[in-house]
């Protein structure tokens, strides 16, 4: 039927159900910026103003609106280039990030200036609470308002000033309590051997940071206009004549054989043109984490299986001509089950008489089927065993992680058509274009050359999406039918049939010398892998090489299982092992501290490793069986003693000695604390991560830079602009980027293990300086030089030694054109066999509330040693969007269970994370090192933030009541718990 609304200031008639969402009237009519999150509207990605008044557009149907007045983004301007100062503000501070729910956040800005010019921060927070950005930390969109209301009431604003930078020039001990001051700048280490007392000194670490003009300058992202101003961007902001919708058909059962299934009524349902399941798709075997080929094993998958093994599992799709008569086909699908037992938890799965989940005969590489044992990874440097005999003290404690969602705010989302020439196109929101191409070809039966997967932007990856997860599913329905598929999994799939983080069991068992040296470090993990392996090995890999790397210690020891359970799939997701290890083990070396009598800092810095140490596990935990680490990696940059002395200090350290501090004035039942950890990570996994570029240079003497690599909101193709722009001696206005399609970019990993500054970075940089020389060969042609390598490239010119120049412009043209004419262009990929690694300390402030349980956390500080930041502004909200995930990990996120496997919190709300009002005050600082081997001195930002906050606030909790709490999250039912045990304990 037709609908006359009026949107953004004129009637405009479309057509719509009147059971349509407002959502779907708006976006069929092409308000792009208009964007599904969820069916109750929590998110709020898709928030209009209604009247002058935020709503959500999932929430109402579209004959609700008729007659008001409707407002999108798009309504903001009318001429292209044109900004509102709304928009201007959140480009200028950098608070867009993925971009998904910017439109959103605009729109509650607009709402809120235009009822209130002069906001609070207070204010801002309540206004923007109604939509979920955590990517965001909602540190700079608080500050892209207060800047907008300053425009709006017609103020002169001053240029943003982007975060706090520190050289890591800090030499001297750190200060831990009043009887510890630091010492003065004695010594600078700038080498130190593998085997050495550790000196009362830090490294100097300033020398030789380059001189830059666009690299480590607070550039606007080169993607901010577009995604500020809501135009088509994402998977879904397309139009496709004849496209089907698909829908899953999933399983209700944890744990269960299909004995058949009749699909005959759903195919008989008008407009159904395909229902697809195991009985008529071929069983291929594959692994569908989105990892380098080979996929490590085992290949325990299959599009389509006679068993399922999870509630969510897969066990149809269904294709139709509008997804409510896909959702009536699934209902008509008939499936004959035969339950079996289940098994949730790792410590079970592996006990005698346990249900096997994996009994099939085809799958290769499973450790111990039997057993449910997927990997059994065995590491040992030393003798652990030899070196509890010679420790002094011997502690050992248990430590249990949980499984958390990713949460994207745009959920899985992919649309497959045949193109003109029957190749197979597919348009998806992934984190691995190529991974996705190389793996779902088999599957679907076609050769890769005739596959194209094209990545727009995401929504928010976070790692969920390094996986090819349902892009065979919108390829055999497309072959089926021969239309255009498109798929989007509901909020409910997102949590169900996703990827989680790995739950893990994780006990450290330490020998540690009368005067606080670590002498042998011995970790035991018991890793939940749920129903399959993908990512199985690698995630716990890493959880073993982050648990005993990041001290010195002589002997190491790494044991693990990897285990099969009944639960949702773990896969890849943001700090990838990092944060278990670190909450595991900064939680154990504070214990540790506590039981010598030592400062916990000052222990730490006792033996935390700086730069000239070896990592000497590293070589026996790479990447499965692929024997990446070749040698015995040494780090070359370390800013550890710099970020703790600027974490300290940033958080009020000194407070935690002042008597009474730990109480709060007119609360006596509630005490406070400071917590910190250390935190250590990577920078790509070495010898396997590839990235390639390719420059041209434009007839205006613009360079067109086509890169593989994924940006996920991170600020990838800004960043690597700035190096192409550094290099080439232009304004990075002057590089249009291309990114992530198959057909287009040259090869590259994909977004994943923090690798995409160092790696493509790094191809980017090889590419350009192969262009820059090509463009002074031809300056030397245009100006009579016989030598052209003292030719400088700046300000757009090409500046002779003599102080002769000329325009890029006119070398372009010179060089298409004129003369010996040819293509200045360049071709370059890279891959390391180093991986640097980034530090940071992590600081919290609690109050607990010790007659709930309720823990507040107050503040929370991260200053991170991440090399040179090659864009300070998106580095630093890296660091305030991963603190915010990283605290909703510690605090107050966890997937819930009945006794059948069924996850009883599958939307946002009984799942909570954390909203613009909740969150503590927050600072990102960066100090910044110079990395050898990281283009222009940058090393991994990404996951680092992820890595310290459990930890750091489980020790301030610690600090506050003088209660140890091993499992997270920080509940008040948990936490409440422990500190009556506490009390019963002290009572007996």
């Amino acid at each position: 039927m037709e609908i006359t609304l009026n949107i953004n200031g004129r009637s405009q008639t479309i057509s719509a159900h009147p059971t349509d969402t407002l959502l779907t009237a708006l976006r069929h009519a092409g308000y792009y910026s208009v964007r599904y999150g969820s069916d109750d509207g929590t998110t709020g990605a898709g928030a209009i103003l209604l009247d002058g008044r935020l709503v959500n557009s999932e929430t109402i149907l579209v004959g609700q609106a008729i007659g008001h007045h409707i407002e999108t983004v798009e309504g903001l301007t009318t001429q292209v280039g044109e900004l509102h100062p709304i928009q201007k503000a959140f480009i200028e501070t950098g608070a867009i990030q993925s971009g998904y729910s910017t439109p959103a956040m605009i729109l509650a800005a607009k709402a809120l200036l235009d009822q209130n010019p002069n906001p609070t921060e207070a204010e801002v927070r309540d206004a923007l609470s109604g939509i979920l950005c955590r990517e965001t930390g909602y540190v700079k969109p608080v500050q892209a308002v207060l800047r907008a209301a300053a425009y709006l009431r017609g103020e002169d604003v001053p240029p943003y000033e982007g975060p706090e930078i520190v050289d890591a020039t800090y030499i001297g001990d750190l200060p831990s309590s009043p009887d510890d001051k630091i010492s003065g700048p004695e010594t600078h280490v700038t080498d130190t051997p593998a085997t050495h007392t550790k000196p009362k000194t830090d490294v100097l670490l300033t020398s030789s940071i380059p001189e830059t003009r666009v690299v480590g300058k607070p550039e606007t992202k080169v993607d901010a206009v577009k995604l500020a101003k809501g135009n088509p961007a994402f998977v879904d902001d397309i139009e496709l004549r004849g496209m089907l919708h698909a829908k899953l058909l999933t399983s209700p059962h944890a744990h269960a054989r299909i004995l058949d299934i009749d699909d005959s009524e759903a195919l008989a349902l008008p407009g159904v043109h395909a229902v697809i399941h195991y009985k008529n798709i071929s069983r291929v075997k594959y692994a569908s984490g989105g990892q380098s080929y080979p996929n490590p094993l085992p290949h325990d998958q299959v599009s389509f299986d006679n068993k399922v093994r999870y509630v969510g599992d897969r066990v149809a799709a269904v294709a139709a001509e509008t997804p409510e008569i896909a959702e009536e086909a699934l209902k008509r699908i008939k499936v004959t089950y035969e339950v079996l037992p289940a098994v949730f938890d790792e410590n079970e799965a592996i006990k005698p008489g346990a249900p096997v989940i994996h009994d099939e005969d085809d799958t290769e590489g499973i450790h111990d089927a039997q057993r449910n044992i997927v990997h059994h990874i065995h590491a040992e440097v030393g003798s652990v065993e030899q070196g509890f005999q010679e420790a002094d003290y011997v502690f050992e404690h248990t430590y249990y992680v949980h499984q958390v969602q990713q949460a994207p705010i745009e959920p899985h989302i992919a649309i497959s058509w045949w193109d003109s020439d029957e190749r197979l196109v597919i348009r998806t929101s992934t984190q691995v274009p190529f991974h996705v191409r190389r793996m779902v070809a088999p599957l679907l039966g076609l050769p890769v050359k005739r596959i194209r997967v094209i990545k727009p932007r995401i929504g928010g990856g976070f790692g969920v999406k390094q996986e090819m997860l349902i892009e065979d599913i919108v390829g055999h329905l497309t072959i089926k039918t021969g239309r255009p598929v498109r798929l989007e999994l509901t909020r409910s799939e997102e949590f169900r049939s996703s990827r989680t983080r790995h739950p893990q069991t994780i006990t450290f068992k330490t020998g540690v010398m009368k005067d606080g040296t670590l002498h042998s470090m011995e970790m035991r993990v018991v890793g939940n892998t749920g129903a399959y392996g993908t990512h199985g090995l690698t995630v716990q890999t890493v959880t073993g090489l982050r648990g005993l790397s990041s001290y010195n210690c002589k002997h190491r020891k790494f044991d693990c299982l990897v285990v099969y359970t009944n639960l949702p799939v773990p896969g890849a997701y943001r700090g990838y092992g990092g944060p278990q290890a670190l909450f595991a083990l900064e939680c154990h070396m504070d214990e540790i501290a506590h039981a010598l009598g030592m400062d916990p800092i000052v222990f730490r810095r006792k033996n935390w490793v700086q730069a000239g140490d070896p990592m000497p596990i590293a070589p026996l935990l790479g990447e499965g069986e692929k024997e990446t680490v070749q040698f015995v990696p040494v780090i070359q940059s370390c800013g550890l003693n710099e970020c703790f002395e600027q974490g300290m200090k940033a958080i009020g350290w000194e407070r935690k000695y002042e008597p009474g501090w730990h109480e709060v004035p007119g609360k006596p039942h509630v005490r406070r604390g400071l917590g910190a950890a250390m935190c250590m990570h990577g920078t790509a996994i070495p010898g396997l991560d590839m990235g390639g570029a390719s420059i041209k240079m434009n007839d205006d003497g613009s360079f067109n830079v086509l890169v593989g690599a994924t940006d996920l909101g991170t600020g990838a193709d800004t960043v690597l602009g700035q190096i192409a722009a550094e290099v080439l001696g232009v304004p990075l206005a002057d590089i249009v980027m291309y990114s992530s399609d198959t057909d287009m970019t040259p090869f590259d990993t994909g977004a994943y293990a923090s690798s995409t500054t160092y790696i493509s970075g790094t191809a980017v940089k090889k590419a350009a300086e192969q262009v820059a020389d090509q463009i002074r060969e031809r300056a030397a042609l245009m100006l009579g030089l016989e030598r052209w390598h003292d030719i400088r490239l700046e300000n757009r010119h090409a500046i002779a030694p003599d102080g002769r120049s000329v325009s890029l412009e006119a070398i372009a043209l010179h060089s298409l054109h004129q003369d010996q004419q040819r293509q200045i262009m360049a071709t370059a990929s890279f891959v390391s066999m180093d991986s640097p690694p980034p530090f940071a300390g992590q600081f919290a402030e609690v109050e607990v509330d010790t007659e709930t349980g309720q823990v507040t956390v107050t503040k929370l500080v991260m200053a991170v040693d991440a090399g040179v930041p090659i864009n300070p502004i998106t580095a630093s909200g890296q660091v305030e969007g991963g603190m915010t995930q990283a605290l909703g990990y510690a605090h107050c996120e966890e997937m819930a269970y009945d006794e059948s496997g069924n996850l009883i919190n599958d939307q946002f709300g009984p799942y909570h994370i954390y909203r613009a009002d909740e969150m503590p005050w927050m600072k990102a600082i960066l100090v910044q090192t110079n990395e050898p081997t990281g283009p222009f001195g940058a090393k991994a930002i990404a996951e680092i933030p992820k890595d310290g906050v459990a930890p750091a606030v489980a020790n301030a909790i610690f600090d506050a009541t003088g209660v140890r709490i091993r499992r997270i999250p920080f509940t008040p039912q948990r936490v409440y718990r422990a500190l009556q045990a506490a009390k019963e304990g002290e009572a007996h």
